[in-house]
């Protein structure tokens, strides 16, 4: 069984410019870094792994491999974005910090469970950062609110399309 998310992990043009972002705007601390020098496959290779911490002991973790083809891109916010939890009042402090930093921050969204902004980190990726709202854990109750019986419809009808 699964237990929890320990890491997800993207590539990142640059280690420091990540780590400006995420440890110094985001507050995330810099946990670990590994230097891989040598792929499982014995394949020379030159890539920095870092993993940024989060309260609840699980990481953002980014690879830079100059030595390795990618395109970065800006995301739209419906092919990747990553959602970090914080508390009410930690959503409306970053708003304004991400104003003040000269960061492009978007919202204060409202998605009915959750409130959410907006901001894109130094490798093109979309940020959201969202609280709960009264009443998300009801909302997010697959025994009462119909996800299944939405994504049913959905499927049947995009199928007959």
């Amino acid at each position: 069984m699964i237990k929890k998310l320990h890491h997800n992990a993207y590539r990142c043009r640059d280690s420091e410019e990540t780590r400006q972002f995420y440890e110094d705007f985001l507050g995330l601390t810099l946990a670990e870094t590994l230097l891989i020098e040598t792929s499982k496959t014995g394949r020379h290779t030159n890539v920095l792994h870092t993993f940024y911490r989060m309260q609840d002991g699980s990481y953002l973790a980014f690879f830079e491999a100059p030595d390795r083809e990618f395109e970065f891109k800006k995301q739209h916010d419906y092919d990747l974005h990553i959602a970090l939890e914080v508390e009410p009042d930690v959503l409306t402090e970053m708003f304004e910090k991400g104003r003040s930093a000269g960061i492009k921050t978007r919202g204060i969204s409202n998605h009915g469970m959750i409130d959410s902004i907006y901001f894109r980190d130094p490798n093109g990726y979309v940020i959201e950062l969202c609280a709960r709202k009264d009443g998300h854990d009801e909302m997010m109750n697959p025994q009462s609110n119909g996800a299944r019986d939405r994504l049913d419809d959905w499927t049947a009808t995009k199928i007959a399309n």
